[in-house]
């Protein structure tokens, strides 16, 4: 019994002990374990520390880098904006200057103007002064004469009248047939003589134009039976053919480019063509006005192309293409009006204009040079007139009627518009002052006999200095002819000024013509 009890007592004792020995144990594996996280999670937590201070790392150097390159962009851009600064500054002083200089300019005409006002004012006395003179002298001399002016006038002019009958006008045809061929030669020589002292290359290279024959004979058939090939030519054509010694070609002479072209281009078609007599003549004359109709369209629809302008009346195409044959002091009409457009255009894209609007003014600006030869009034006027028939913009009619300064210009196209013109017109070579001086007495001297009563068409030859004019049969007979010649002789006597003599020829025509059917 005691044995079992020992027993019992003993394996209750090895249970107990054994039980705390599994305790102990286990909490020794328990700190161990506890002791090995704490190990791990220190070092996850150095691990992670390292991490987080080369993620800190790496973005402080990223955010240096992106600070180096904005301040560098920053700086660029302060460079840039100054550079645009000063460039803007420059532009604005050069503005200031230009306008002070037109300022200076405009102050100096308005000096001018009040100069001529006052010279004007003076002269004027002057005239009054001389007009009481002239009274008090007609008075005087009526005194002493026993006549009024009015009975002197009318006694003058019946002495006259009885002076200019038709006995002196048949003497002075008959002197005028007897002394021709001396004053042909005169002529020729004087012209000749007159060409090589005054004539500039310029004029000579814009005034005249050879047209190459096949061979010598074709001068005689040109010249026709009587020279009344020639007079025909001459006469629809109204230029003047020279017919020299020069071998194989003949020399088209007139001061209005589009007459000397048709010309020519007449007398071409009659070479090729072989048929030379006054009605074939007349024929290709009309065919050839025709087709240089349809090539003043060409030259138009090519100044639109290559200004890029669009939506153009054809009339205002048609009067575009004639500025071609225009000539300004030698300066081509439609050539300056281009290079007006271009400049134009180049300025208004500068300052944030219309580009199309500023190139369609600087085209149009000379358009009233097209027919300022067949309307009276300046070309000014007449373009503005043109513009507003064919309904363009206002400002490109107020650039028309400012370009000049005949009126205020209202917006800054029409300034870039008169700025362009003065710009194309200043460049070295551009034109030639002499030689529009010439076609403008030219110009005068058929406009003088135009307006004579009788007279049907007026042709100024020979560099000027032979005007020919064709009166209407059935209004001037043979002898009535020589006194309007006398009459135009007169006149360019009195109103102009020029080297030289000038030849009046007055030519009568009647033609008798009936178709058999």
């Amino acid at each position: 019994m005691n044995d079992v009890v020992y027993s019992i007592l003993l394996v209750l004792i090895g249970t107990f002990f054994g039980t705390i020995v599994f305790i102990v144990v286990n909490y020794i594996r328990g700190i161990k374990v506890s002791s090995k996280i704490d190990t791990m999670l220190e070092k996850a937590r150095k691990d992670a520390d390292k991490i987080k201070r080369d993620y800190l790392l790496e973005a402080k150097e990223e955010a240096h880098k992106l600070k180096v390159e904005t301040d560098k962009a920053i700086k660029e851009k302060k460079a840039e904006v100054k550079e645009q600064e000063e460039r803007l500054l420059a532009r604005e002083s050069s503005m200031d200057r230009r306008d002070q200089t037109l300022q200076n300019r405009e102050l100096m005409l308005e000096e001018k103007e009040n100069n001529i006002i006052n010279k004007q004012r003076d002269i004027q006395k002057e005239q009054e002064k001389v007009e009481e003179i002239k009274k008090e002298q007609i008075t005087l001399l009526e005194k002493i004469a026993g006549f009024t002016a009015a009975e002197a006038r009318d006694l003058v002019m019946k002495k006259v009248e009885d002076m200019m009958s038709l006995e002196i006008a048949a003497y002075i045809k008959d002197q005028e047939a007897e002394a021709k061929l001396e004053a042909d030669k005169k002529a020729k020589s004087m012209l000749v003589s007159s060409m090589q002292k005054y004539a500039s290359d310029v004029a000579n290279e814009q005034t005249v134009t050879v047209v190459t024959l096949p061979n010598d004979d074709m001068k005689g058939r040109i010249i026709g039976r009587e020279g009344r090939n020639i007079r025909t030519i001459e006469s629809v054509t109204g230029v003047d053919l020279i017919i020299d010694d020069t071998p194989e070609a003949i020399v088209v002479s007139s001061f209005d480019p589009l007459r000397r072209e048709i010309a020519r281009i007449t007398i071409d078609t009659l070479i090729k063509d072989g048929r030379i007599h006054p009605a074939r003549i007349e024929e290709i004359y009309d065919k050839t006005v025709k087709e240089m109709n349809a090539k003043i369209l060409e030259f138009g629809n090519e100044a639109l192309f290559e200004l890029g302008i669009t939506k153009v009346d054809p009339e205002l195409v048609s009067l575009l293409g004639k500025l071609h044959f225009r000539t300004s002091y030698g300066q081509n009409a439609l050539q300056h009006s281009i290079e007006v457009a271009h400049l134009a255009g180049i300025l208004a894209s500068e300052l944030g204009e219309n580009v199309a609007l500023a190139k369609r003014a600087g085209l149009l600006h000379d358009i009233g040079k097209a027919i300022d030869h067949e309307i009276e009034g300046s070309h000014v006027d007449i373009g503005s007139d043109i513009a507003t028939k064919y309904k363009e913009n206002k400002i490109v009619i107020n650039a028309i009627e400012s370009h000049h300064g005949n009126k205020e210009a209202n917006c800054v196209i029409s300034v870039l518009v008169a700025i362009a013109d003065a710009l194309s017109a200043s460049r070295p070579g551009a034109r030639n002052d002499s030689l529009e001086n010439y076609v403008k007495r030219l110009q005068d001297l058929e406009a003088i006999a135009s307006n004579m009563p009788g007279v049907q068409s007026t042709f100024a030859v020979q560099a000027g200095r032979e005007l020919r004019v064709i009166v209407k049969p059935d209004e001037i007979d043979d002898l009535g002819s020589f006194k309007v010649a006398r009459d135009i002789k007169e006149e360019i006597e009195n109103k102009l000024q020029y080297p030289g003599t000038i030849k009046v020829t007055v030519i009568r025509e009647t033609r008798a013509t009936e178709e058999a059917k």
